[in-house]
């Protein structure tokens, strides 16, 4: 209406107010019959409830919220599958009406649970309150028990949806985990199985305790070798040092005596020489003994030295034998290293085998126990009940309607007759029409009343 004043407005609509008036009754009874006579829809709701923050019942940690799960969920609700699974619910692809609708639109063609599957698709809303955790379920029908039944196998079937994606991908797990430990099971076994034929072929028991004795062992040897090489070092210098300072010598009990006997024989040959002199039978005579004594003091002597040879013998003899039984051992020791190495290589092998067992194992039992959860992520906060109202159509909404379309429509229907054939019906019109100046109005009495009604008087310019 741009470029009408409200005078043209009310002009323009008293000269075509006929049209303006039929137009808004016809459109308004139409809307009121459409109103009236449109089939009643009834709206079943079903709220579920999501436990975004729960934990995992199989392994005990909490469960992250990833974005756009409520998105996920609601796009899972209106999936086929859970349509197909309502349908498979209900049975409703066992009703013979229903079977004969799908005959005539598919010529017995395609599946007939996909088919109605799509049909309840179209009727149902999911949305969700903005956040929060809770999806609303919302089908339309023209029966108000079959929309609550229909609502409710929706969120029945989506329960069971929800179980199902987290229950398959978990025994697929499951049997994959299954087929690999079994091999891994093999692998330890063929391992363990070397490692034993190998202690078997080394006589080897505990590879620790065995190592740790045949170490010790060479530290006896060792030491006994040592004990060998000191008394070899002792005979030898005893055998060189002066005879009358060795300890052995000194110490002996016969050489001892011997002496003890010469001293006491030296005393009295000296007192002889004294009283009787040298050339006296009698002094003669214990010369002759004491030259006696002398000698198997030398004889003695001799004999303690002696020993100081074999014993330096003996030990040079123990130190060669003491000398390759270390040799031996130590080669005993460097080829028990190089088995207990090899078989730490076998052990190893043996751990890398259970250990990668043991994980294997320790999945599997984890994807069985998910394989068989029952729990869904989500539960059902309110079941839909019957409704007493329908949702469409909404009488006095769709009466309102109807009288503002014809309302709108006949004032349209009123200016678009007035710019189809524009008349001259004001001042305003003449003076938008022409470029000249208007000299003056010659104006009936209705018009100068209409224009006070108005509160507005044009006066010429």
């Amino acid at each position: 209406m741009i470029g009408f004043n409200p005078l043209q407005i009310l002009l323009i609509l008293k000269a075509h107010y006929r049209i303006a008036l039929i137009t808004f009754l016809v459109v308004t009874a139409i809307g009121v019959a459409v109103t009236l006579m449109a089939p009643k829809q009834y709206v079943a709701t079903t709220d579920i409830v999501f436990d975004v923050k729960s934990t995992d019942p199989v392994i005990g940690q909490l469960l992250p919220v990833l974005p756009g799960y409520m998105a996920t969920q609601i796009e899972i609700i209106n999936s086929e599958r859970v349509a197909q699974r309502v349908v498979k619910t209900t049975r409703l692809d066992e009703s013979p009406s229903i079977q004969a609708d799908w005959k005539k639109e598919t010529n017995g063609q395609g599946n007939i649970e996909a088919w109605v599957g799509k049909l309840l698709l179209r009727k149902l809303a999911v949305t969700g309150s903005r956040d929060t955790s809770i999806l609303h379920i919302a089908y339309s029908s023209t029966d108000p028990a079959f929309a609550v039944a229909i609502a409710n196998a929706f969120a029945q079937a989506y329960l069971d949806a929800n179980i199902e994606l987290r229950v398959d991908p978990a025994r697929q797990h499951a049997r994959w985990f299954e087929v690999q430990g079994k091999s891994l099971r093999d692998n330890l076994e063929k391992a363990q199985a070397r490692v034993s034929d190998f202690q078997q072929e080394n006589s080897i028991v505990t590879k620790d305790e065995q190592y740790d004795a045949e170490m010790t062992k060479l530290g006896e040897l060792t030491s006994q070798l040592a004990s060998a090489i000191g008394r070899t070092a002792d005979a030898q210098s005893k055998q060189k040092s002066g005879s009358d300072a060795l300890p052995e010598v000194t110490t002996n009990s016969v050489i001892m005596g011997l002496r003890s006997d010469i001293a006491r024989l030296e005393g009295k040959l000296q007192e002889a020489a004294g009283n009787l002199g040298k050339n006296h039978p009698q002094y003669q005579r214990m010369a002759s003994e004491l030259d006696a004594l002398k000698r198997q003091q030398d004889v003695e002597t001799l004999r303690v030295t002696r020993g100081f040879a074999s014993t330096k013998s003996v030990s040079r003899d123990n130190e060669a034998e003491l000398r390759a039984a270390i040799a031996a051992q130590e080669k005993k020791l460097l080829d028990f290293k190089s088995r207990r190495n090899q078989l730490a290589v076998l052990q190893r092998d043996v751990d890398a085998a259970k250990s990668a067992y043991d994980t294997v194992t320790s999945r599997f039992n984890q994807s069985s126990l998910e394989s068989q959860l029952t729990q869904a992520s989500a539960s059902v906060l309110s079941y839909a009940s019957q409704p007493t109202k329908p949702s469409f159509p909404n009488v006095p909404k769709g009466l309102l309607v109807a009288v503002g379309a014809g309302l709108l429509l006949g004032i349209g229907a009123a200016f678009l007759i007035e710019l189809l054939a524009r008349r001259v019906r004001c001042t305003d019109d003449l003076t938008q029409s022409v470029d000249y100046p208007l000299l003056s109005v010659i104006s009936k009495r209705q018009d100068s009343k209409l224009g006070r009604l108005l509160f507005w008087q044009r006066k010429p310019a």
